[in-house]
């Protein structure tokens, strides 16, 4: 097992390089708002935005936690995510349509892998059956 404090460092470092990757990620949506719009941002509002950003998604991860756990659940799933943006109707209308999108298209992929699995059924009992009249013809070749 590892010692305590060699987790709590594992840890600490796993939270810098997410902190890092939201900088990143927030500075170069900055670059481009400000090359759209032609307003700079400075180091400084960059960073208060990245620190914003990771304490709320932060916030996010701990409510979705317990909207799985009120639901006797241990995995996160789209009904929790939807109820974590009721806040925002577009925000919410946008997550619910991506979230029928992707039961559409699991539903699609499983009605192809039933009509694939069915096909392959199909063919195994059909070279059953050529088997079986060719040991048939086999027997009555023998008698």
């Amino acid at each position: 097992m590892e010692p305590e404090g060699e987790r709590e460092r594992e840890r600490l470092l796993h939270t810098q390089r997410l902190k890092a990757a939201v900088h990143y990620t927030v500075g170069c949506l900055c670059q481009e708002v400000a090359e759209d719009k032609g307003i700079p941002f400075s180091k400084q509002t960059i960073a208060a935005i990245s620190e914003i950003t990771f304490r709320q998604c932060e916030n996010f991860a701990k409510d979705l936690e317990m909207f799985a756990r009120h639901g006797k659940r241990t995995v996160i799933n789209s009904e929790d995510v939807k109820l974590l943006a009721r806040r925002s109707n577009s925000l919410l209308r946008y997550i619910t349509q991506k979230s029928e999108e992707l039961a559409l298209n699991n539903l699609e992929q499983k009605e192809r892998k039933k009509k694939k699995s069915s096909a392959a059924k199909g063919r195994r009992t059909s070279d059953e059956q050529v088997e079986a009249a060719m040991a048939e013809s086999e027997d009555s070749n023998m008698g």
